[in-house]
């Protein structure tokens, strides 16, 4: 079972990928899906995420491929946005299938604690018009260090 990984430049519909993932796969029992999005709040204006083209792709195949041989699930997939978005929009899907919930719920969990933490992007926030990086926090190297 090969996951299916996208990197886009443009929007995308999370609920039109979820429902077409699912309706791919009825024998799983259990879908468990999460959605990224451009937080409301705090000023920011824009997110931007950039990435090194010839390394993100394959290191997100490269994920996919160590959850599949983890987990025994039906299907995995794994969508992130790149370029400049606003709040509401959509950064990130991640959906995992499997015969029973628990597989598909620490699947994707597993899946982004290490998009999160190991992410082949650099973000940059638009807060008052200016532009700041971001740094990862520490919670995220927290997530990260207990698959280990």
């Amino acid at each position: 079972m090969a996951g299916d990984v996208r990197l886009l430049t443009g929007a995308f519909d999370p609920a039109s990928l979820l429902r077409d993932f699912t309706a791919a796969r009825p024998q799983a029992g259990g879908i468990v899906s999460f959605l990224g999005q451009v937080r409301e709040g705090g000023g920011v204006e824009a997110l931007e995420l950039r990435h090194y083209e010839p390394l993100t792709l394959p290191a997100m195949e490269a994920l996919a491929a160590r959850v599949l041989a983890r987990w025994t699930l039906h299907g995995l997939l794994v969508v992130h946005r790149s370029g400049t978005m606003v709040p509401g929009e959509p950064i990130v899907l991640v959906a995992a299938a499997a015969r029973h919930r628990r597989d598909a719920f620490v699947a994707a969990d597993f899946a982004m604690d290490h998009l999160k933490s190991e992410s082949w992007f650099w973000k940059r926030e638009k807060v008052a018009g200016e532009w700041r990086w971001i740094e990862p926090r520490e919670q995220d190297i927290e997530d990260l260090a207990r698959w280990a």
